[in-house]
């Protein structure tokens, strides 16, 4: 089986690929692509492109993917103002609950708090 990978949104630290890259190894984020100033439009194809779940903050995208559906598959963070370890510690945490989302063929988007 394919080890879940990860698209961190701009609004989201780039150290959360290095925090979790035991648990989500192959998981990028947008910087490291040269994407941390690309549009919406852009994060979004390139996470198709590269076979991602797109995980971010941003409501647009939530919104975006309750419109389209997927790809990619969207996991909205709905922790407000927090610290990056509190990211990391919820994405840890829900592993097992992330894995069945993205198995789900009729989910597109996972709001997790």
């Amino acid at each position: 089986m394919t080890p879940l990978q990860f698209l961190f949104d701009q609004n989201l630290s780039h150290r959360l690929v290095g925090l979790l890259s035991d648990a989500f190894p192959g998981s990028a984020h947008v910087r490291g692509m040269g994407l941390s100033r690309a549009d919406d439009e852009r994060v979004w194809q390139a996470a198709i492109a590269g076979g991602y779940v797109l995980v971010s903050k941003d409501a647009e995208f939530h919104q975006r993917s309750a419109l389209e559906g997927y790809p990619p598959k969207v996991v909205w963070i709905q922790l407000g103002n927090c610290t990056t370890e509190d990211v990391a510690r919820l994405l840890r945490t829900r592993g097992v609950e992330i894995a069945g989302f993205v198995k789900d063929p009729t989910a597109s988007f996972l709001s997790l708090a």
